[in-house]
């Protein structure tokens, strides 16, 4: 039996203040969560320093999300993007920066 992999769908930032998003952590290990931190971190450098994009893969109620989008800021809890949009960090599978 093939596993079938489901795509992400592909969303704009401001389509992202309309979702739902679960309390409970997408990632298994402290490990993944540590490695998490560690992209968020490079990206918001990136992000404001040299205005670069990530591709940010999330999951809502509905499932697996991407967005193409700056990050401007991080707190604890949540990503920041323009427009005060925010994604629980909790939420997020993996940050590639492009």
């Amino acid at each position: 039996m093939m596993t079938e992999t489901i795509r992400p769908v592909v969303i704009q930032k401001e389509a992202i203040a309309n979702l739902m998003f679960p309390k409970t952590e997408v990632l298994n290990s402290r490990t993944e969560i540590h490695d998490r931190d560690e992209e968020l971190s490079r990206a918001l450098v990136l992000g404001n320093s040299e205005h670069l994009k990530v591709r940010i893969l999330f999951e809502d109620i509905e499932g697996k999300k991407q967005v193409e989008t700056t990050i401007w800021g991080l707190t604890a809890k949540e990503v920041i993007l323009k427009q005060h949009v925010v994604i629980p960090i909790n939420r997020i599978v993996s940050i590639n920066i492009l």
